[in-house]
């Protein structure tokens, strides 16, 4: 049998729920994991370097999480802007039931957790913020590049985190190659081994 990913949509493993505690938003939470999904003992370095790097995100609006996991960015994005609305993105179905699981258990009301295609089609996003999936490999990192990156408002920034030993360089240089030229790509970061990159979309 192929071993199981966590970037794979079902999992055929047994559920072991978990819970941890965690950093979010400046306060002490405790959020439920599970195997079979990203980082299930820990806030992962690189989403550690994004949430500790990035600025604040804007009041209200829609955000978008590319590749949620559990939700640790999804969580702090809600917990930071309760007035927006977060879009917790993953093709993990144990990853999204995990997502909702921790936001009821913190009261949080704003974050929608959902499979790829049920993002309405014509919705566009105020930020976008992203661990992205590296090892899914080249080609399906670039798709979801250019799935999403469009769909950022004008004026608008999205914030993605690459460790620096796994492509971060080469994602930046692709990423101004294929943009157009309202995009503008900036790496703002370098922190643990992995790069923060800026993709702000001009008005």
């Amino acid at each position: 049998m192929a071993p199981e990913h966590y970037f794979s949509s079902a999992s055929d493993s047994e559920l072991k729920l978990r819970q941890i505690s965690v950093q979010l938003a400046g306060r002490e939470y405790t959020v439920t994991t599970a195997n079979a999904v990203f980082s299930p003992d820990h806030i992962d370095t690189g989403t550690q370097v994004l949430l500790n790097n990035a600025p604040p995100p804007p009041h209200d609006g829609d955000f978008l999480d590319i590749g949620c996991g559990w939700g640790p960015i999804s969580l702090h994005l809600a917990l930071t802007s309760p007035d927006a609305r977060i879009w917790a993105v993953d093709v993990n179905e144990r990853a999204l039931d995990l997502v909702r699981r921790n936001a009821a258990a913190l009261g949080l009301t704003n974050v929608t957790a959902v499979l790829p295609a049920d993002v309405p089609a014509d919705l566009l996003f105020r930020t976008i913020w992203s661990n992205p999936p590296i090892r899914v490999g080249k080609d399906e990192l670039h798709n979801l590049m250019t799935t999403w990156l469009p769909r950022l408002q004008p004026g608008s920034d999205a914030w993605l985190v690459v460790q620096k030993n796994l492509g971060s360089d080469s994602l930046h240089r692709w990423l101004d190659d294929e943009l157009s030229d309202e995009y503008t790509v900036s790496r703002t970061t370098t922190s643990k081994g992995f790069r923060v990159l800026r993709v702000n979309r001009g008005e």
